[in-house]
């Protein structure tokens, strides 16, 4: 089955991890913008880091037949540097023409704060002046649920937000209500450890049903699975669930959601694979 991973740091992961994906039926990942370990110190290094997103992300990817797309923002863990939030929020128009780029995120908040909420309504003006999707991080643990409900809020604040073009990540049990209430995509995150295991996505599925949900590894350089949907869709297998429940899922949701960019252009995967680039030896 062809799966679409909408959530997945591949600037951290090898090459053999796109190897590793498409062999199990990953035919497109979505990369956001998010924290490098460390916080740059200036605009310039965002827009280095944007460029590897938007330039050469894209090539790697099509190396093993996978189509990329990227979301552009500077992430909440930063966004305590409001000064130097302002400078990339002000600078990210410079890529949101590029192919592929789909809108601003992962965007959202980390411990709540006033600095993250100013820094969030500020990217939110943009993709509303630009007509871009937004992508929104959820916060960690304990901090989950009042961020969420905070995250909404600030969201319906502003009549010009379209619910349907917002796709809230990381929810689980206890916040996936939030996001479904008001009219927003949202989107399970399968971690070893923290948020979603496949099994916990599987009865979140069976509680909340199939209609503006995803799952997603979201892989990184921290422990994470890049093949995690694939263990979601056997769990929904082991469970009885129709094929086309799955694919829904994991395929038809995150298209139908993308495609609310202009910029996403997806090719069929046969169609694509017999045109992918040739890898090169970057040793």
């Amino acid at each position: 089955m062809y799966f679409f991973d909408p959530h997945v740091h591949m600037i951290s992961r090898v090459t053999d991890d796109y190897e590793r994906m498409a062999r199990m039926g990953c035919v497109g990942v979505s990369e956001p913008a998010f924290w490098a370990g460390f916080d740059r110190g200036s605009v310039d290094g965002f827009r280095d880091y944007f460029r590897q997103l938007t330039e050469f992300e894209p090539t790697r990817a099509g190396w093993s037949g996978v189509q990329h797309y990227a979301w552009l923002c500077i992430n909440a863990k930063e966004a305590e540097n409001v000064e130097l939030s302002r400078e990339v929020i002000a600078m990210i128009p410079e890529f949101l023409d590029k192919p592929g780029v789909l809108g601003i995120g992962e965007i959202g908040l980390n411990k709540n704060t006033p600095n993250e909420c100013t820094i969030f309504r500020e990217h939110v003006e943009l993709a509303m002046r630009t007509n871009e999707l937004i992508l929104i991080h959820t916060p960690h643990l304990d901090d989950k649920y009042k961020g969420t409900r905070m995250i909404i809020d600030m969201l319906l604040e502003d009549d010009r937000v379209d619910p349907g073009r917002v796709l809230i990540d990381h929810v689980e049990e206890h916040t996936v209500g939030l996001a479904r209430e008001e009219g927003f995509w949202c989107a399970m995150t399968l971690y070893p450890v923290t948020k979603c295991t496949p099994s916990r996505a599987a009865d979140i599925i069976e509680m909340y049903g199939d209609e503006r949900i995803m799952v997603n590894s979201a892989g990184d350089w921290g422990p994470s699975n890049p093949t995690a949907v694939p263990d979601f869709i056997m769990e929904l297998r082991r469970r009885g669930h129709s094929e086309s429940k799955i694919k829904k899922i994991v395929y038809d949701n995150p298209i139908e959601f993308f495609s609310g960019s202009e910029r996403f252009e997806f090719t069929p995967p046969d169609v694509f694979r017999e045109n992918a680039p040739t890898g090169v030896d970057a040793g």
